[in-house]
């Protein structure tokens, strides 16, 4: 038998296919590495250009890149948004001021690269839910005295009353050259420090406060999006979110899947089309003159169900520079209503007295929002209505 096998003999036919058979899986197996090597080509490029972003200690060990990975979701950058020459076509278009004329150029731009990111500030959005309330503060670059207070009172991150206080800063960027890179050096440090900044490559000014909502929003929508309620606002503000806390536990038929958005109610306004106004919107950016109702963008309280109406809303809605009026036109879309409330004072407080302490904080321990406030008295009015101390009931009456 054995002999039979080793004297066996191929025929020509035979021969012939073992051949094509020997060629096509060679040129399979050549296929397939060049295959290989072409995605290992593009995923260098991914990686070096950073259009998904690795440490540069990872970038070349394979295995740390899985690692990393696996500890991070991608951060996907977008490439830099071109400027909108046709812009410059609109009339009256050379008369306007510098800032204006930027933000016509480049209003179509809504993706930026990511610099600084928090995915994991809610426990990803299958634990999201866990956040009661999310603060979310703009705050520039250079305003590092802020965001260091913050930390340390009202925007502490805690448990409250039994529920969690989350916090986090957005930010763009600031200057040039070196400048720019110091200032983004100092969020990096802030963020490893306390993992509570996002950050944006575009520029950091007023009339991009509506771009940093809407990055914020589709950020809210990936990361975070089962979180029950949002406060919004700026950094210079004094806000009892003790307070706002029991606001929202107190709320009939609302664990945050229903519409809430409250705040200084404002109505009956529109464009400011004074250049010398902070404010100032021509007739080029908006040609209607009036706005809907909206609340003032130094604080407001919203539920995540209806910033992510907003966030809908918005993809179909012109940017407008005013960041909180534009709020309003999206809940207006959605036909919804923002609401008033009395405890957010975003125009400051009305002191009855000129012979009274404007900075008493029995005027303050009821409240949920006051603007303006510089770093080290919000520090100590913080600490000044927590005292357990505090008597309030002659302040009361005057009241």
């Amino acid at each position: 038998m054995y002999q039979y096998l080793w004297s066996y003999r191929y025929t020509q036919e035979e021969l012939k296919l073992v051949s094509r058979m020997r060629n096509f899986r060679a040129k399979t197996f050549l296929l397939a590495v060049a295959l290989g090597l072409l995605v290992l080509h593009l995923c260098k490029d991914f990686i070096d250009h950073k259009i998904i972003h690795f440490p540069k200690d990872v970038r070349e060990d394979h295995s740390q890149i899985r690692q990393h990975i696996a500890n991070n979701s991608y951060v996907f950058s977008w490439p830099r948004c071109q400027q909108n020459i046709s812009a410059a076509n609109i009339t009256g278009f050379n008369s306007l001021p510098g800032d204006i004329k930027d933000f016509l150029y480049y209003r179509h731009c809504r993706h930026f690269p990511m610099l600084l990111d928090i995915h994991d500030k809610c426990g990803g959005a299958d634990r999201s839910s866990e956040v009661f309330l999310l603060l979310v503060i703009k705050s520039s670059p250079v305003n590092y005295d802020r965001r260091e207070v913050l930390r340390k009172t009202w925007a502490k991150e805690r448990l409250y009353n039994g529920v969690w206080i989350r916090r986090i800063f957005l930010s763009g960027t600031m200057y040039t050259g070196f400048e720019k890179k110091r200032l983004n050096k100092l969020l990096e440090l802030e963020q490893r420090d306390y993992n509570d900044i996002i950050q944006w490559d575009f520029y950091e000014r007023f009339y991009n406060l509506t771009l940093k909502q809407i990055l914020f929003l589709e950020w809210m929508e990936r990361n975070c999006p089962n979180a029950r309620f949002l406060f919004n606002g700026d950094d210079d503000v004094f806000a009892n979110t003790n307070n706002m806390v029991e606001y929202l536990q107190g709320l009939k038929d609302n664990d945050g899947s229903k519409h809430l958005f409250t705040g200084h109610l404002i109505q009956n306004v529109g464009p400011i089309r004074s250049t010398g106004s902070k404010y100032f919107i021509p007739v080029q950016v908006q040609e209607s003159d009036s706005y809907p109702p909206y609340c003032g963008g130094g604080g407001f309280l919203l539920s995540a169900y209806t910033a992510l109406i907003i966030y809908n809303m918005s993809q179909s809605i012109t940017i407008l520079p005013i960041d909180d009026v534009y709020m309003g036109m999206c809940l207006a879309k959605a036909r919804l209503s923002p609401s008033s409330h009395m405890g957010v004072k975003t125009a400051g407080l009305s002191i009855p007295s000129k012979k009274l302490d404007v900075y008493d904080p029995c005027f303050y321990k009821e409240v949920l929002l006051v603007h303006r406030f510089m770093p080290a008295q919000l520090y100590l009015m913080w600490h000044s209505v927590n005292d357990p101390n505090l008597k309030c009931s002659l302040t009361k009456e005057i009241l």
